[in-house]
């Protein structure tokens, strides 16, 4: 069993961690309280990858989702209290090789005024209203594109078309 490579940013309401693994199946996520777990297994060979996060802060865990793609499964761990950064993902300050910050997603989100924020509920709404996996356009290239906002983020979920 392998830890799978993972990306994490924040937001206002939200962190979001996307784990970096292509032809996914049996993802299964798991939302507690202080904790987060992730595993699944990719590609033909099947190969095992397990994640467990002891996290920063809590959060919600009937208002957390996942989405899974062909190139990765991004996570979206809505934050128990709203408005507080987290410097880091993780309660201990420890490094995890398999984790870093998403560098292409992250923003001071602190300084921003409220107009300019995604709103949660949005986000939710819209997550109800998809479609199955099998609803999924061909993604081939997607990871070719670099996004700056949270409302572009919420496009890879929903997959306009």
């Amino acid at each position: 069993m392998h830890p799978a490579a993972a990306k994490w940013y924040d937001r206002r309401d939200c962190v979001f961690i996307e784990f970096l693994v292509e032809d996914s199946k049996d993802v299964n996520v798991n939302f507690e309280k202080s904790k987060f777990g992730f595993s699944c297994l990719s590609g033909t060979d099947n190969i095992k990858y397990s994640n467990e996060i002891d996290l920063f802060d809590s959060i919600d865990q009937d208002g957390s989702k996942h989405r899974r793609t062909d190139r990765s499964i991004l996570c979206c761990l809505r934050k128990a209290e709203s408005g507080k950064s987290w410097p880091r993902l993780t309660k201990d300050k420890a490094k995890l090789n398999w984790l870093s910050v998403d560098f292409n997603n992250w923003k001071d989100w602190e300084d921003d005024s409220e107009e300019d924020l995604s709103n949660y509920d949005r986000f939710s709404e819209m997550m109800g209203n998809m479609g199955g996996e099998d609803d999924l356009p061909d993604l081939d290239g997607a990871d070719d594109v670099r996004f700056n906002s949270f409302f572009i983020c919420i496009i890879k979920f929903s997959l306009i078309g």
